[in-house]
């Protein structure tokens, strides 16, 4: 996904892409270990595409005023 399309969600449909993004990386780890991971780029770009959600929503939650949670 890229920050074009990340930056037009809200903050909690970021949070739960980061959910699935953490999700799919500790299935990935598994994957590898077990040796059914035919692609051993995946790992590492989900690992960008995770810090790219937590970038972006950090973002998001800089710019709320500051009577906002």
């Amino acid at each position: 996904m890229k920050a074009e399309e990340i930056r037009g969600l809200t903050a909690e449909k970021i949070q739960e892409q980061l959910d699935d993004a953490r999700e799919r990386l500790m299935r990935m780890r598994f994957q590898i270990a077990t040796g059914e991971l035919k692609d051993q780029n995946l790992p590492r770009q989900t690992r960008r595409e995770i810090a790219r959600l937590l970038t972006i929503l950090r973002q998001k939650q800089a710019e709320k005023p500051e009577g906002e949670a």
